[in-house]
């Protein structure tokens, strides 16, 4: 049984959060919390907590479950609203600054029993 948590609107372009989602797709979720709380980039501290609501969301479906062979078996990152700012720029013109914000999916289940 699959567990879902999702991060709706945070503030960091997608390309930055894709980054980490890429380097903890698929591995244990021990692993991941480790990674996640050492790295040096900024989203990891949000992206660690949503790894943490969704194991909680996981053992409210299945209580007396074994958490410890738990795998992120799913994590996307969609983009969200861009806030769109001028930036002022030699003679009279002006720059546009686009402010991206993301969404993030994470999916955690039970490693396959083959």
């Amino acid at each position: 049984m699959e567990a879902v948590a999702k991060l709706r609107n945070y503030p960091t372009s997608p390309r930055k959060m894709r980054l980490l989602a890429d380097m903890i797709r698929g591995q244990q979720v021990e692993q991941v919390l480790a990674q996640l709380e050492f790295s040096p980039k900024h989203p990891a501290v949000p992206l660690r907590k949503l790894v943490l609501s969704a194991i909680s969301n996981w053992k409210q479906k299945n209580e007396g479950g074994d958490e410890s062979q738990l795998i992120v078996k799913t994590i996307f990152v969609d983009g969200a609203r861009t806030i769109k700012r001028m930036r002022p720029a030699p003679q009279g013109r002006g720059y546009r600054v686009r402010k991206r914000s993301n969404h993030v999916t994470v999916i955690v289940d039970t490693k396959e029993k083959k």
